[in-house]
């Protein structure tokens, strides 16, 4: 027997001492160690919350009921973003509430969803093993270290539990490999205040609530104020919602304000109008011009056989409706109804009749994505040319995302007369914001003049650019030249058809943020063996410019010898200009920079 319990205790220190070494070779990184905000999905500072993970600021406490106060601290919506280029990702955190429902699972209430961004802009979803204790754990093994540029990883993002609080949360990766904690975005972000569905009752995990999915589709920052049984349109909690910057306010609290004769709330229909009018007149005093959208009820999984359910939903729209004309005939502009048919639902969506399942939640984040890039005209077509996204296929050379936001400050700050947007080509021609490199910085100055940015990216392709206009780099300043060389990079990739789509939806991008600016498209430069292909893409974008009533012009022909092929002493690679190559294109240019 003596024998036994000593083999048991040699067992279980060599078990703690493998453990122990196990966990030794990870580096752990626990969020609330930042020194700037990484927390994403709050839309107020870290020092006025009461706990780290919460939705609402600490003095809500005191305004708002203790029901909405316990749900605000529920983490649903935050996500944290972070770049490695480990194969081993792991998570360890701890919860304060139960960690199933019975209508919904432990890795919807307190899991967390990792996805990742490619090199390219693309979303993937990352597998992991996880276990559910006193500290839940999640392992995700045999990522791909990397995409194929190069050797600095990708970007992730790790979606947070929808119904359960965060006490403490850790990310770890291996000795030895990168790992990169990235700050919130600089994004305005859509708010949703919203009910349990918005929550994301009853997503099998965190990236599938629709409000999850509309980030990913829209590529924004997104404040979820869904409170489960709680969406009531409350004057406290309007109010504290109208002390954020948004993009976009959407409200969608119908479920919860039914006209049921067992309610609890007794409201009448002329109660719900009232509600819905003062909280767009609050929100619209607060934030002039922000849009407001309004959503229907999306109805019930039984509403074809259940004519209870269905009246419920038809008559609480009907409802939003009149309110709905009745702000418009008092004026109110930028606000817009989001029809019930266009949440999609079927019999299939819910687990419950109410609560949508997977499939449920996509259909509803399609419906909004239609109407929210209507709204903020963000135009997405089918063809990968016409669909914004983001890229960092050059991290060993320039940092993608922290070069947007130079170019937002500096806009901000300079106002620039002329705008340069390209590929690498503009990018490392010279001016500011600086890049990595400049092969013609005098032939830059003299031809753009001091009061220009150089908006090229290395690696850019027109989806791209559409991103980066999308998210702000021609707003809230007026230039008056707007220059554009951009498609290069698609020709290994687009169909000429679907290059021409592209070029259609940036010119009419540009044309909406900046009607008084002089657009200039300039045509693709030249390049090594691709010189009869380019010749015939820019005879197609002269016809597009013509259409669209902008500038075409062609300064790379400067680039050509008589025989039509590029002249190899102007290129230090058969693409890229050396610096008289620069110097030639800058002269090209001049003539038409005002």
């Amino acid at each position: 027997m003596l024998f036994r319990l000593i083999s048991n205790v040699c067992l279980g220190l060599l078990l703690s001492i493998q453990i122990l070494a196990q966990s030794s070779q990870y580096v752990w990184w626990n969020p609330q160690t930042s020194t700037f905000p990484v927390v994403e999905g709050q839309a107020w500072p870290t020092k006025e919350l009461k706990s780290p993970y919460d939705r609402l600021p600490a003095r809500a406490e005191k305004q708002v009921r203790d029901v909405v106060w316990n749900l605000s601290n529920q983490s649903a919506g935050l996500m944290i973003r972070f770049r490695a280029n480990s194969s081993d990702i792991k998570i360890r955190y701890t919860v304060g509430g139960k960690h199933a429902l019975p209508h919904m699972p432990a890795t919807g209430v307190s899991g967390v969803d990792l996805y990742a961004v490619s090199s390219d802009g693309e979303w993937r979803w990352c597998a992991g093993k996880y276990a559910f204790g006193d500290t839940i754990t999640y392992d995700f093994k045999n990522l791909a270290p990397n995409d194929n540029y190069h050797k600095h990883g990708r970007e992730y993002r790790l979606f947070l539990p929808l119904y359960n609080s965060v006490k403490w949360l850790e990310i770890g990766t291996p000795q030895g490999t990168e790992f990169t904690p990235l700050a919130v975005r600089p994004d305005k972000p859509i708010v949703i205040y919203g009910t349990s569905i918005a929550q994301g009752a009853c997503a099998s995990r965190p990236g599938m609530a629709w409000t999850s999915i509309v980030s990913r589709k829209m590529d924004r920052p997104l404040i979820n104020l869904g409170f489960s049984g709680n969406g009531r349109l409350e004057k406290e909690v309007v109010d504290l919602i109208g002390e954020i910057d948004a993009k976009i306010y959407v409200l969608d609290c119908l479920p919860n304000l039914t006209i049921r004769p067992d309610s609890k709330l007794g409201l009448t229909a002329e109660e719900v109008k009232k509600r819905v009018i003062n909280t767009v007149t609050a929100l619209r005093q607060k934030r002039p011009g922000v849009p407001i959208a309004l959503a229907e009820h999306a109805g019930y999984a039984e509403e074809d056989i259940n004519p209870q359910s269905k009246h419920y939903y038809a008559e609480i729209n009907g409802v939003l409706k009149d309110a709905f004309a009745t702000l418009k005939a008092q004026g109110f502009q930028n606000i817009y109804l989001i029809p019930k048919e266009d949440f999609g639902q079927t019999y299939e969506s819910t687990v419950d009749g109410t609560h949508q399942t997977d499939l449920g939640m996509l259909q509803y984040a399609d419906g909004y994505e239609k109407h929210l890039r209507m709204i903020l005209h963000e135009p997405a077509g089918q063809c990968s040319t016409t669909r914004p996204v983001t890229q960092m296929r050059e991290l060993h050379n320039y940092d993608w995302e922290k070069r947007h936001s130079e170019i937002l400050e500096l806009n901000r700050k300079t106002s620039p007369a002329t705008v340069v947007i390209g590929n690498s080509i503009t990018h490392f021609w010279g001016g500011l914001p600086k890049g990595p490199r400049a092969v013609g910085e005098s032939s830059w100055g003299s031809t753009f003049g001091k009061n220009s940015v150089n908006m090229g990216y290395g690696w850019d392709r027109i989806e791209n650019v559409l991103w980066r206009i999308y998210h702000g780099e021609l707003d809230d300043f007026k230039p008056k030249q707007i220059f554009i060389n951009i498609g290069t990079n698609n020709l290994g990739l687009n169909s000429d058809a679907e290059i021409v789509a592209g070029w259609k939806q940036l010119i009419e991008t540009i044309k909406y943020r900046q009607p008084q600016a002089q657009i200039v498209m300039m045509g693709i430069y030249p390049r090594r063996q691709q010189e009869e292909r380019v010749a015939v893409l820019n005879d197609k974008l002269v016809q597009i410019t013509g259409e669209a009533d902008v500038l075409f012009v062609n300064p790379g022909k400067v680039f050509l010898k008589e025989d039509g092929k590029i002249d190899e002493s102007l290129f230090s690679d058969g693409l890229h200009p050396n610096e008289k190559g620069y110097s030639l294109l800058g002269n090209a240019i001049k003539p038409f920079v005002k």
